[in-house]
């Protein structure tokens, strides 16, 4: 089936027509390889040779046969015996072009001749040279000469007098469309032979033999056969001319969407001049073709390793040159042997950094990676070496740690090592090897002379020493000693670890914390201290319930999301878990998830253990009411393999207040004490990080072991009243009250929701709120006590509001079935058995709007504007919108049309007195 050849048919009929005439002409088919030259060439053979009308001479060229003088004509008389079997001088050769010319005249008067020749690009010149004697003298001659020719090959000077060329274009989809239907396949098949045949018949069916049965091939494996590649590549390297052949391989390189080269630009590329450029095949034909990725693998493939350097090493300077992204260029380098100049390497790095900002983590690794394989100074070596390791340690924490070691080994300057040692043991802390990483800083730095350097190793080490409870006390006491004596920049860090120690320790309170930390925020610090001090000092803020200040400082060194953080920086790590546990402690579940579970994702089973992440995102889970999710991450933990590190006492604690949540008093127990154990074990009492007494206390109590209840939350109130934070003495109040009950618990009650109100802990005060009104109900203050489990159910419904940001659903919930807060089911449940009836929990929000607020609520319902409502409630516009604020703050919407919601069902009534 030959399709969109009507042009060709036509100049073939009219040429036939006046060759039979006495009027020969000439008829050139020119195409690029695989459009169907020898296909239409017999065709058009067929239909003017019909009925025996012509007589037909035929000859096919082959390039074993160029270097024969005449081959191709001896083809066409074999009879002709005078044809001579090497070159001629001039004179004979001329005579012996006449001489055939008038054999072929002798033979045309008996009958028209069509004389055909395939493939003229690949004949010998003397043969050529013939061809066009004869074209010059076929209008006196009843001769059709029909030629095809190779596009790319150049063509055959012919006198455009005595004939016509006609240019086979490619097939358009239509036609592919209609040839593949044709063929029996599938509409899927034809859409794939359209773009990745580029209108070429020859491939069209290449590729349709090595289909199999199921999905469309994505790589040349997926091909039965071999046919679609074995063309491209015989077109590659045999048929194509250098100029064609770097053409096309310059497309095949910069096709793939990651680069993008104007015409101009991709002749420069492939070192074509302009004035190759006319007899080059179309370039839209090739981009098209190489567009598609069999294609360009195919092309790949074929081409000679040497050839695709030199030309990617082109592609990537002209882009460099030109001001590209530095991903544009490195998408060239990294398949190049070695980056062996010095703006390759730079390329190289600048894309790995775009890549990793992107959250491309892949990517830039391969970039590092390529980086490294060219010569590079030490320091530089090393300072990639970091990088790399940085990427690679989440998602291979052995690969990356191998890897530093290595580079560790390697350097033997002492700057370098010192740049290497902390990265290394910081990567050996997130694998849970912190007594390792103490070792090898300790080991780095006895071999330096270098006071400076030495201080510095020592201090990074006393901060991976805060993972092993045995070290941190020897480190603390070292810390203790440097502070005194240790210069202003490094000073700082000193002191924020021997802070860090004596708050754990219940020597200090927060206010005292604070004279220390805050001044020292402002004073400088070595860098290679820095990031180390802001977590110390972060963890201490948040500690302090400076909640906002300890973001700040987390967020101002870390990434944001989908970009993961360097866990080869100790300090990093450590304004990891501070920046999780603010937003926490604030209430912000959704932000504790969003920000953590890329990195949560990326390093599960990769070696990486953070097992105070997983415990905030597990808290922060179930909180939102994703019980199972909850479960499930923190089951990804093997405590068996449990270090001494704080970060699993973070852990067991998560684990007991889940169980606590539950009903299962014992296994509640069980962690609090384990957890309890293992704080005692670093001289940790305070209650500021993990207040396991209070939760050990109110289980105990459940156990209906009070007395033992009450020796703890005395002990737990007595450190969190000398640390003297609104959050500690709240909670450790409440426990206190669960603990002695009765009248003197109501009171404890009482005065830890009216410390709490002060405190940034929307959790603790809605928990304490709640157990304030039980206990008033049990103790006959219905009213009382409904009125604070309605503000309790208000504010947790204010917690799964969405923030300010828009924060969406964690992706590992989105779409599940709807689910209640942790809080929200508790405050409901106690107002369930307080007697309160449905309607008046659904609007527990409601509640508490004063009456004024209440009013304009309700109008506001019903369509009215602000102005409207002042108008009939006589009051000033701005009165009406400061009411309509703090009503969409307690009922925790962000928007008008939300309050029907809220509001519709209400019984504006107030709540039933109740009987005292």
């Amino acid at each position: 089936m030959l399709l969109e050849r009507e042009e060709a048919f036509g100049a073939a009929a009219s040429a036939g027509a006046s060759a039979r005439s006495g009027n020969g002409r000439w008829l050139r088919l020119g195409a690029a390889t695989g459009m169907g030259r020898t296909a239409l060439l017999e065709e058009v053979v067929r239909r003017e040779a019909a009925d025996g009308v012509m007589r037909v001479l035929l000859a096919r060229c082959a390039p074993e046969e160029s270097a024969f003088p005449f081959a191709l004509v001896r083809q066409l008389f074999p009879e002709a015996g005078y044809i001579p079997f090497a070159d001629s001088p001039v004179a004979e050769e001329q005579r012996t072009f006449h001489r055939l010319v008038t054999h072929l005249a002798r033979t045309a008067e008996r009958q028209p001749v069509l004389l055909a020749v395939d493939d003229l690009h690949d004949a010998d010149a003397a043969s050529r040279r013939w061809i066009g004697y004869l074209a010059r003298r076929v209008d006196t001659l009843p001769v059709l000469l029909v030629l095809t020719e190779c596009q790319e090959k150049g063509t055959t000077a012919l006198p455009g007098t005595t004939g016509t060329s006609v240019l086979l274009r490619p097939l358009g989809p239509a036609a592919v469309t209609r040839l593949v239907r044709a063929l029996g396949h599938d509409a899927d098949r034809a859409e794939l032979s359209v773009q990745a045949c580029a209108g070429s018949p020859a491939l069209v069916r290449a590729i349709l033999s090595g289909l199999r049965e199921g999905a469309l091939p994505r790589r040349l494996s997926d091909l039965a056969g071999s046919r679609y590649r074995d063309a491209i590549a015989h077109w590659i390297q045999v048929r194509a001319d250098s100029r064609s052949r770097r053409l096309a391989l310059t497309l095949a390189i910069t096709a793939d969407g990651s680069t993008a080269l104007d015409e101009a630009l991709l002749h420069e590329t492939a070192g074509l001049g302009p004035e190759s450029r006319a007899a080059l095949p179309a370039t839209s034909c090739l981009g098209r073709l190489f567009s598609h990725p069999l294609a360009r693998e195919a092309a790949l493939a074929a081409a000679d390793p040497a050839e695709l350097d030199a030309l990617r090493r082109r592609v990537a300077r002209l882009l460099d040159e030109r001001g590209a992204p530095a991903m544009s260029v490195a998408a060239h380098l990294v398949h190049i042997d070695r980056p062996d100049e010095e703006w390759m390497t730079q390329s190289l790095e600048d894309a790995a950094e775009e890549a990793t900002r992107g959250g491309m983590v892949d990517e830039a690794t391969v970039h590092l990676r390529h980086a490294l394989t060219g010569p590079l100074p030490p320091g530089r070596r090393a300072a990639l070496v970091l990088r790399l390791g940085a990427l690679e340690l989440p998602h291979c924490a052995d690969a990356a740690i191998r890897r530093l070691r290595a580079a560790l080994e390697l350097n033997a300057g002492h700057n370098e090592r010192a740049t290497v040692a902390p990265a290394l043991g910081a990567a050996l802390v997130a694998r849970g090897r912190a007594d390792t990483a103490i070792r090898i800083m300790h080991q780095v730095g006895s071999a330096m002379d270098d006071g400076e350097l030495v201080r510095v190793l020592q201090t990074t080490a006393a901060v991976m020493a805060s993972h092993d409870a045995a070290a941190w006390r020897s480190a603390v006491a070292h810390m203790r000693d440097l502070a005194a004596t240790a210069p202003a920049i490094v000073e700082p860090l000193a002191c924020g670890l021997v802070t860090e120690y004596e708050a754990g320790n219940g020597k200090l309170s927060a206010a005292e914390v604070l004279s220390r930390v805050l001044p020292r925020l402002a004073a400088p610090v070595d860098p290679r201290l820095r990031t180390s001090w802001l977590g110390s000092a972060a963890t201490l803020l948040q500690w302090a319930d400076r909640l906002d200040e300890a973001r700040a400082l987390a967020e101002g060194s870390l990434p944001a999301p989908p970009a993961l953080p360097d866990l080869t920086d100790v300090g990093r790590q450590c304004l990891l878990s501070v920046r999780a546990e603010a937003a926490l402690w604030a209430g912000d579940f959704r932000r504790v998830i969003s920000e953590n579970t890329p990195l949560l994702a990326a390093c599960t089973g990769q070696g990486v253990r953070m097992p105070h992440l997983v415990s905030m995102v597990a808290l922060a889970q179930y909180e939102l009411g994703h019980r199972a999710p909850a479960w499930r991450l923190l089951a990804t933990l093997d405590e068996d393999s449990a270090d001494s590190s704080w970060e699993w006492n973070e852990l067991r604690y998560a684990r007991a207040l889940l169980h606590t949540a539950e009903g299962h008093w014992q296994a509640a127990l069980d962690d609090y004490l384990s957890c309890g154990a293992g704080q005692d074990a670093r001289d940790f009492v305070s209650p500021v990080a993990t207040p396991w007494r209070s939760g050990a206390a109110m289980v105990l109590v459940r156990l209906g072991q009070s007395a033992r209840a009450m020796d703890l939350a005395e002990e737990e109130l007595r450190h969190a009243r000398t640390w003297g934070t609104a959050r500690t003495v709240g909670r450790a109040l409440r426990a206190r009250a669960a603990a002695v009950g009765g009248r003197r618990g109501l009171e404890a009650l009482g005065e830890a929701v009216a410390v709490l109100r002060t405190a940034p802990a929307p959790v603790e005060l809605i928990e304490a709120l709640i157990d304030l009104g039980r206990a008033r109900i049990d103790a006959g203050s219905g009213r009382k006590g409904r009125d604070d489990l309605c503000e309790a159910l208000s504010l947790a419904l204010r917690l799964l509001a969405p923030g300010p940001a828009g924060r969406p659903e964690p992706a590992a919930t989105a779409g599940a079935a709807q689910v209640t807060g942790r809080l929200v089911r508790v405050a409901e449940e106690a107002l369930r058995a307080g007697g309160v009836r449905r309607t008046q929990r659904d609007t527990a929000g409601s509640a508490t709007l004063t009456r004024a607020e209440r009013r304009i609520t309700e109008l506001a319902v019903r369509g009215r504007t602000n102005a409207e409502i002042g108008a009939e409630l006589y009051l000033a516009r701005r009165t009406v919108e400061t009411h309509l604020t703090n009503a969409y703050r307690k009922l925790g919407v962000t928007r008008r049309t939300q309050l029907a919601a809220h509001l519709g069902r209400v019984d504006m009534t107030a709540f039933p007195a109740a009987r005292t």
